[in-house]
């Protein structure tokens, strides 16, 4: 196959307090556990089951990471955009193991906190180093939401 696309976004809360490491070289990551839950009803029981999933997520851009590292906590609602990536590494023991995680890289990926505003600090901020939502979308070419007229929508 010629071209193929690996892109992976959830929606879901942080499971716990982002963990930083910084690089001998000066690079650091970011990780996150970022919890997504799936409800369905038991069609025989009619019961509403549900469960959780969790996706690890690393963070390797600098901007995106402080930003992650200082808004974001156990619990925060997030917007994750990357790519999955499988590493592999030895255990203490010698045996190969395997981890398969989103990656936000340098010019790949988004993270955006999606807390309501008055949440306690200004949590509005998304990965790209925005602080007010209305410049985040002027950014990305597209009109702020209330700009928009009823009549303007294409639908």
């Amino acid at each position: 196959m010629s071209g193929s696309v690996n892109k992976v976004i959830i929606i879901g809360n942080c499971a716990r307090d982002p963990e930083t490491r910084n690089f001998a070289n000066g690079g650091k990551v970011c990780n996150l556990t970022v919890v997504t839950n799936e409800t369905w009803r038991d069609k025989q029981t009619g019961e509403r089951k549900e469960r959780a999933e969790f996706h690890k997520v690393a963070i390797f851009n600098e901007v995106i990471a402080n930003n992650a590292e200082r808004y974001l906590k156990k619990g925060s609602k997030v917007y994750v955009e990357g790519k999955l990536e499988t590493r592999k590494w030895q255990d203490q023991s010698g045996q190969d193991r395997y981890s398969t995680e989103v990656t936000i890289r340098p010019f790949g990926g988004e993270l955006t906190f999606l807390d309501p505003a008055g949440g306690g600090e200004d949590r509005q901020d998304s990965g790209r180093g925005f602080a007010d939502p209305k410049h985040e979308t002027a950014y990305r070419g597209q009109a702020p939401a209330d700009d928009l007229d009823g009549d303007d929508l294409p639908f």
